[in-house]
């Protein structure tokens, strides 16, 4: 049986600990609201390799990727950036899913998340990662189980344990309202 964290922040205490910090302080969903969803903010992937799928809009990015807009970056071994339009046609595709395999690492500001795999739907506006063990973190206080999903337009996540095991949150004392 899963257990199951239904919704981080209808668990309030642990919520308002963990990610609020303050009325101002940002969201974990506000945080990697992923990548594209920003036009402003141009997308900057680099890696040891690029290989481009006009006939399935996709290219793949291989070997120490790292993929950077704004304050957002997620480092990996293999990247796969799905687009929608016509296949060599508009300069201007948007970037309609990220897969990210081999050990995942994205961070925003103090906040980080690590697992096995993530992936980024633009068009749904949902980021789901999956791992052995997935690890959030902001400053001090850490939350793991081995499923994330958010729901980046409305903050709602979904944090799921193995099978076998339990979620796990570890809170610092005082790490709230100290500007951490």
């Amino acid at each position: 049986m899963t257990a199951r964290l239904v919704n981080l922040a209808a668990v309030a205490c642990t919520a308002a600990l963990l990610w609020a910090g303050s009325s101002a302080a940002q969201t974990f969903s506000d945080a990697f609201a992923g990548f594209g969803s920003n036009s402003a903010e141009p997308i900057e992937i680099e890696a040891t390799e690029l290989q481009v799928e006009d006939k399935t809009n996709s290219a793949t990015f291989v070997g120490d990727v790292v993929v950077s807009q704004g304050d957002t970056q997620l480092k990996t071994q293999r990247l796969r950036v799905f687009y929608d339009g016509q296949p060599g046609g508009n300069v201007q595709q948007q970037i309609s899913r990220l897969e990210a395999q081999g050990r995942v690492f994205i961070s925003a500001k103090d906040q980080t998340a690590t697992g096995d795999q993530a992936s980024f739907d633009m068009n749904r506006q949902v980021m789901v990662m999956t791992g052995r063990e997935v690890v959030l973190s902001q400053g001090p206080n850490v939350v793991v189980g081995n499923k994330l999903t958010v729901d980046l337009k409305t903050g709602k996540a979904d944090l799921e344990a193995p099978s076998s095991g339990r979620v796990r949150v570890l809170i610092q004392p005082n790490s709230v309202g100290n500007g951490q």
